[in-house]
């Protein structure tokens, strides 16, 4: 089994490097935006330019999460070879766990040029115990967002889970915090903020690389979405295959 998944993992990450758009709009937007945004108005501050690079790291990984997995998953659907797959004696297992491999690897590569900009021309400061801790706060609390990605993937077509991931991707992010720091959001914004995974997540991550507290409410909501969407996400998995092999 361990090699049918590694060998699954492997093709789908040949497939990433073939195919590199996805890779590129996930890490060139939020290091983009560091050099837009974060160096001239808050480079030069150590506490608020590592926050930011924290937000911005979340951010490319959330795209990578989100709007990668729930495109390919339903492009992947739409395929002859998938459905002959799901008929081979190994079952879903090693091809699924590929793909969640291959999406966290593509994750952790896509928040490379947010940490070279942040190191190269901001006063952003991590020890190396840190960034560790930050990265592995980055994967617990993108799982949500891997679980919206299959939910859409298996439920959608692949243009329909293309548009839908859009649309939820750029209001959780703003509601979220990761574009704007919290206390500049609107009042009406900051209310329903913690009820978002996008803060759960964010507040996640700014407590592993900066030492900031996280809120009950949104560490609590953001449990309250990944046990909801891991629910819904096996539900739709097993709605596609009684569709398509009953």
């Amino acid at each position: 089994m361990p090699s049918l998944v590694a060998a699954h993992t492997r093709y789908l990450l040949t497939e990433e490097i073939r195919v590199p758009i996805g890779l590129l709009a996930s890490s060139l937007f939020p290091a983009v935006s560091m050099v837009a945004f974060v160096v001239p108005f808050a480079g030069g501050d150590a506490m608020a330019a590592t926050v930011a690079t924290g937000g911005l790291m979340f951010f490319g990984a959330m795209s990578s999460a989100l709007l990668g997995l729930a495109t390919t998953v339903a492009q992947d659907r739409e395929l002859p070879w998938n459905p002959y797959l799901r008929t081979l004696p190994a079952g879903p297992l090693p091809r699924f766990a590929g793909r969640m491999l291959a999406r966290l690897a593509v994750m952790l590569v896509s928040v490379v040029p947010v940490l070279l900009v942040a190191a190269l021309l901001t006063e952003a400061a991590i020890t190396p115990v840190r960034l560790l801790l930050g990265l592995g706060a980055l994967v617990a609390g993108s799982v949500p967002f891997l679980l919206m990605g299959l939910l859409l993937g298996f439920s959608l077509s692949s243009k329909a889970a293309m548009a839908v991931a859009q649309v939820l991707f750029f209001p959780m992010a703003i509601v979220g915090g990761l574009l704007l720091p919290p206390y500049i959001l609107p009042d009406f914004i900051d209310v329903v903020s913690p009820y978002v995974p996008t803060r759960g997540a964010a507040e996640l991550v700014w407590w592993a690389i900066a030492g900031l507290r996280p809120g009950t409410v949104s560490l609590v909501m953001l449990a309250v979405w990944t046990v909801a969407l891991a629910a819904a996400a096996a539900w739709a998995y097993r709605r596609d295959e009684g569709r398509r092999f009953s």
